[in-house]
Parts: structure tokens; sequence; C-alpha cells
């Protein structure tokens, strides 16, 4: 490895914001370890990184799964010896029902990867980069708009988010002994696949269903690019991205 490489995972990077993060990193020369349940989608993004001659490389894992964070880890260390960033992406969502009629797997299955996800990362990323020579990286969570207040029948994924928070904030502070730099990016109606439905109506809390504005999930990429381009001594430790126009500030 060269001694200028720097080395980037990102959870959940088969689509959405996980996609288009990555591909800004691999755009400003990281070498970028592309990680999801699901291999295709991976792989094509590693083939479209190698036509515009970038560095990626598709490492299948599912974040819930410790031994498969685990086995994720070790691939990494041995095939780069260091990760200097991680950009803990990977999420899921709870249908919007009453918590009495929520299955409780469904709870059990986001916080599961929500946050046992994230925190299986970040506890691994947070070994190597301790004992990795140059010591230190920066780790960068995916919280959510929702991590400050919920929407209406979102227990499960609000949870999770508030949980990020406190989270992101433990390993800010745990890692300054070790130059390890954390911080938080709370999104807010980025369009994606998964968003799209939002533009024709979402629940809102005096019990209406409206269409929200949007924004392009390309500028949440190139906050993330932002915040991986500054150096360990500076750090954004929380950062809102979100659609200007959305329902969020008096939301409630």
């Amino acid at each position: 490895m060269s001694t200028t490489e720097r080395i980037a995972l990102v959870t959940g990077a088969g689509s959405g914001v996980g996609r288009l993060s990555a591909l800004a990193l691999l755009a400003d020369g990281w070498t970028v370890v592309l990680a999801g349940r699901r291999p295709e989608p991976l792989q094509a993004l590693a083939a479209e990184a190698a036509a515009q001659g970038w560095r990626a490389v598709a490492m299948p894992a599912d974040v819930s799964d410790p031994d498969s964070v685990q086995t994720l880890f070790d691939t990494i260390e041995r095939e780069f010896g260091r990760l200097d960033l991680l950009f803990n992406n990977a999420g899921i969502n709870a249908p919007a029902v009453p918590m009495d009629e929520l299955p409780l797997q469904t709870w059990f299955n986001v916080i599961n990867i929500n946050l046992n996800g994230a925190f299986l990362c970040a506890r691994a990323a947070f070994g190597l980069m301790r004992r990795q020579s140059p010591q230190g990286g920066r780790i960068i969570n995916n919280g959510s708009i929702s991590a400050h207040t919920p929407r209406p029948f979102t227990a499960p994924y609000t949870a999770s988010k508030h949980a990020i928070t406190g989270l992101t904030k433990s390993i800010a502070l745990d890692g300054r002994a070790f130059n390890i730099a954390a911080g938080q990016i709370d999104i807010g109606n980025a369009l994606t696949e998964l968003s799209e439905r939002m533009t024709r109506g979402v629940l809102q809390a005096n019990g209406t269903v409206a269409p929200e504005p949007m924004m392009d999930a390309r500028h949440v990429a190139d906050a993330v690019r932002h915040m991986a381009s500054l150096p360990l001594q500076t750090n954004v430790l929380n950062m809102t991205v979100m659609a200007t126009n959305m329902p969020f500030v008096g939301r409630g």
C-alpha cells in the first residue's frame, strides 16, 4: 500500500446515500471498501469505479452480525493494513404503525442494524485505528433528523437514531487519546430510491398526509466528502443537511 493511500469503508454502499458517498470519496482519491448485504450492487459499483480509474473493493457483510463484521475488518486489515475513514451508513426503517401494532421482530431488526450494527463497525474501526501506525482515523455516523425529533409512529427508527447521537459523542470523547475523530451527519429528506415515496405524501404530526420537499442526495455525499477531507485535528461533531423547506424546524 502506498504511504499516501487513504482507505475508507462505507457501509450500506450499494444504493442511495452510501453509493453516492462512496463515489464522492473515490473522486477525491480515496480507496473505498464497499460493504453491504447484497453483493450485486457492490460489485456493479466497484466495476463503475474501475472504469473511472478509481479503486473500490466490494466486501459483502451484514453489519448486524458480529462474525460478519469481524471478518470484514480482518480482511481490511489484511489487505490494506489500516483504515482511515468509516462512514457508518447502513440502516433500515420500519412501517409507520402505532407501537402496539409493531411486531417485536421489526423492533429488534431496526435496533440490530441501525444501532448494534453501527456500534459493531465503530468498535472494530476504533480498534484498528488505535493499533495502526500512524495512529488515528475518522468515524462518521449517519444519524437523521429523527435523532432530534420523531415523525409519527417511528419509535424504532427514532430510538435508534437518538442512540446514534450518544454513540457518536462517546466515540468522539474516547477517541481523543488515539487521534480518532468522530462526527455525525443528520439527513433530512434526501431523495433516494427508498425516500421517493415521501414526494407523494407523509403522515404529519397533525394527522394529515402531505408531500414533502426533497433535496438531491448528492448534497449529502458532498457533506460526507467535506467531513472526510478535514485533518484529524478538526472535527464536525454534528451536521444537519436537509431539504430547506421540509417540515422539521417547528415540527410538532
